[in-house]
């Protein structure tokens, strides 16, 4: 019996997916790696199906029964681990268990024997789960780096700012280098992250990645600082900066294909005492691809800013800090809204996402494109709606309230930290009250928050110190962050909105005209129904959507 004839008896494949695998094999593309492949069966099943066929037990390395001798593992010869991908597991009566997902490396088998003196009892674990364990232990791009300090015992000379931009260039050329440059992307992307900063430091370069909005650590080899030169100028030479300026800030932008699609990448390199510190901001355009719902506005919310949206003039601002998603909540209203029937023409500092149906133009200081110079000449292409990136100063602020007058729809944001300050903050500007009270129809306050991981999130019983006061749990179930291998142990996945929308009425417009304070213009939204930021955080705190202390972290008391 083989392993067709194991995976036929057990219903997994067909005797016709089993006849084509068998087509596509080769020498070095064996029948069980062709299923997976194919995507006939899983790599569990393969597994199960070789642990049958050889007697080999499976373990998931994910679970506490399969624990790793960490001791033992940092002794092993680095090929061994990275190439041949052997995990020891445990000692069990002078018999070694290791973790392989290939149960045909008779010879890793034997050298592993030799160096250790013990018998190695394989048992088959998912590749997968193996190389999570390298990357916990070894660092991301651990097999490259090793490599090249292997190779060159002078790598070290390449972060010396002596060495000639020619000997960088050749350095940074080098496929090695390449590929964990492409390691340090590639995982960035895996992990979800939104940028990735290396940082360097005397006697290490840190590189983090901000997932969720919070930067994580990322394990990197120590000996990666060895090579600290030559990955910040592959950087350059992606990005086609000057790779012998290490004196002054430089700006660049490069694209990879990963996984059948395209990302932008936004670099930013800064010179400091002991290098020159990298932040890289990925744009992945699946990301912004978000329509209204997937937002996290509640249900009346919802229908309220999607009646705000559809009319045919006015201006609606979109407020919050630096990374609270405005943009992203602009693109997806007017993803809600872009018709055949409609022209809509966007002025963005810069066009950080390309959308169909959509003219989008970059602001050019240099030239003298402005983002008011850039809604001038929009009038003159009779546009329905307008987007602009932010209402900085008193001209775009003025263009914007002129173009809502004269009939067309003006999305923007602001920088103010609720929707009431909004109104200050145009008055401050210099714009005339009764323009900002006749032009502004809705300022749409946001943050983010992180979500819970749906896989391991537990019920508890907050401590009644722990609940603010302005919090009422009302009897629902409170959740908290645990942490499993889904959510990279840190129990949460993912980011929702929280919101504070309000709709100008009569009223409101009353006071806009009479310059009141914003605390009273909040007020008297809340008397008409507005729901504050952190009220709308509560709400999803009792949904079980998030946690207390994320809408605390999030928001003012």
């Amino acid at each position: 019996m083989n392993l067709g004839d194991i995976l036929l008896e057990k219903k997994t494949i067909t005797s016709e997916q089993l006849d084509e695998a068998n087509r596509q094999c080769t020498s070095v593309d064996r029948l069980d790696h062709v299923l997976v492949r194919l995507g006939y069966c899983s790599e569990t099943a393969v597994l199960q199906a070789l642990g049958e066929l050889y007697q080999f037990d499976v373990v998931d390395l994910a679970r506490a029964d399969a624990p790793v001798d960490v001791e033992l593992l940092k002794d092993m010869p680095a090929k061994l681990v990275h190439r041949s991908k052997l995990i020891p597991l445990d000692k069990i009566n002078g018999s070694l268990r290791v973790a392989t997902p290939d149960p045909f490396q008779i010879y890793a088998f034997d050298e592993l024997r030799m160096m250790c003196g013990l018998e190695i009892k394989p048992v088959l674990a998912k590749e997968s789960e193996i190389n999570e364990i390298i990357k916990k232990y070894f660092g991301v791009g651990g097999d490259t780096v090793s490599q090249l300090v292997d190779e060159d015992d002078d790598v070290q000379v390449v972060s010396d700012i002596r060495e000639s931009a020619g000997d960088l260039s050749e350095m940074a050329d080098d496929a090695s280098v390449i590929k964990l440059v492409n390691e340090i992307l590639l995982e960035a992307i895996n992990e979800r992250a939104s940028d990735v900063h290396i940082e360097p430091y005397e006697n290490d370069l840190s590189i983090r990645y901000r997932v969720d909005g919070v930067l994580r650590n990322t394990n990197v080899p120590p000996q990666i600082r060895q090579l600290q030169a030559a990955i910040i100028s592959r950087i350059k030479i992606l990005s086609n900066l000057n790779i012998a300026e290490r004196r002054v800030p430089q700006d660049g932008s490069f694209k990879i294909a990963v996984h059948g699609r395209e990302i932008d990448l936004r670099i930013s390199i800064i010179p400091m005492i002991h290098g020159e510190g990298v932040v890289m901001r990925i744009l992945d355009k699946q990301s912004i691809l978000l329509s209204l719902p997937d937002l996290g506005f509640d249900e009346d919310m919802l229908k309220i800013f999607e009646k705000v949206i559809s009319q045919p003039h006015g201006i609606l601002l979109v407020t919050g800090p630096t990374g609270s998603g405005k943009t992203t909540t602009l693109y997806a209203a007017l993803r809600g809204i872009v018709t055949e029937a409609i022209k809509v023409l966007t002025v963005e500092d810069p066009v950080e996402y390309h959308l169909e149906g959509i003219n989008q133009v970059n602001v050019n200081m240099k030239a003298g494109l402005t983002f008011a110079r850039g809604m001038r000449s929009f009038l003159r292409h009779d546009p329905d709606v307008i987007m602009v990136g932010e209402i900085r100063d008193i001209e775009t602020a003025e263009t914007a309230v002129q173009a809502s007058l004269t009939g067309h729809l003006v999305f923007s944001t602001l920088h103010t930290n609720d929707a009431a300050t909004a109104m200050t903050r145009m008055l401050d500007m210099g714009v005339e009250p009764f323009l900002v009270s006749s032009s502004v129809e809705a300022v749409l306050a946001q943050r983010l928050i992180r979500t819970l991981c749906v896989h391991c999130k537990e019920p508890y019983e907050p401590d009644r110190l722990d609940i603010p006061e302005d919090f009422d749990p009302q009897d629902a179930t409170i959740y908290r962050p645990s942490g499993c291998r889904e959510c990279r142990n840190t129990g949460y996945s993912g980011r929702k909105g929280i919101f504070e929308l309000m709709v100008m009425d009569d009223d409101i417009r009353e006071l806009v005209l009479q310059r009141v304070s914003a605390n009273k213009v909040r007020n008297l939204a809340v008397e008409h129904g507005m729901i504050l930021l952190r009220d709308d955080g509560w709400s999803k705190v009792r949904q079980g959507i998030t946690t207390i202390n994320e809408i605390v972290r999030a928001t003012k008391g």
